[in-house]
């Protein structure tokens, strides 16, 4: 199985990240890959960029050396009212939208099954929202069962994110169940990587050993063919 993009990536712009968009570019393009999003961290992320510089993304060329590159930002859950720590210009400023929770936003104390429900189901309405990014946190665990329709119902994608099971313990079991979750219910996924260094650029392997684990039907990868993928994004009304 191979996977043609790679559209959860962080560059030096977000604070805690160690490339920059250009080293990122260039390890998307020895990966093979078709395209990569650069999807820095919002608002209330410590070490964020600011808002102007999600609205500057609009002078990147759409392709640099044959290499796709979707603007985007990784948005904060920042309440379990589900509401993003965005504003109206970033959101139209970008192509792609990730909403992710995270607990340097998240109050942690507060996540119970009920308030991070709550917080995913109002999300899932969202219609700014492409990806729900590392859901499988066990900070952060809701009803997966009920969430997950939600998100199909919604057009969401679901990801499967391979830094996660290096940086977020507890997340495999809970992807695992998420990504079984989301082949009985038919409902899309992607594939990240979550890279915050040009050398983790379309690197997937953890995530990928556990959708073969299940046998997770490669046509539900949005982003595991080209001609899939443009299909989502053609859904989107974003160029290609």
């Amino acid at each position: 199985m191979k996977i043609i993009a790679d559209t959860h990536c962080h560059t030096i712009s977000s604070g805690h990240a160690y490339s920059t968009l250009e080293e990122m570019v260039k390890a998307a393009k020895k990966q093979g890959l078709f395209a990569i999003a650069v999807t820095d961290h919002s608002l209330k992320m410590v070490g964020a960029p600011e808002e102007i510089y999600f609205e500057n993304l609009k002078i990147l060329p759409e392709y640099i050396d044959g290499v796709r590159i979707i603007k985007g930002i990784e948005a904060n859950v920042c309440d379990y009212e589900g509401n993003l720590d965005t504003t109206e210009n970033i959101l139209d400023s970008v192509e792609w939208v990730i909403a992710s929770m995270h607990p340097q936003v998240l109050e942690v104390e507060k996540s119970d099954e009920e308030n991070c429900t709550r917080a995913w189901l109002k999300v899932a309405k969202n219609p700014r929202v492409n990806v729900i990014g590392h859901s499988g946190q066990e900070k952060f665990k809701f009803d997966y069962e009920k969430v997950i329709k939600e998100f199909k119902k919604n057009g969401k994608l679901v990801e499967i994110n391979n830094s996660s099971f290096k940086v977020r313990p507890g997340s495999k079991e809970n992807c695992k169940l998420i990504a079984k979750l989301c082949k009985k219910n038919e409902v899309p996924i992607i594939v990240n990587s979550d890279a915050h260094f040009s050398f983790l650029v379309g690197k997937f392997d953890n995530a990928l050993n556990l959708l073969r684990e299940i046998d997770f039907p490669e046509e539900l990868i949005v982003n595991s063919s080209i001609e899939r993928f443009k299909a989502y994004l053609k859904k989107c009304k974003i160029n290609f």
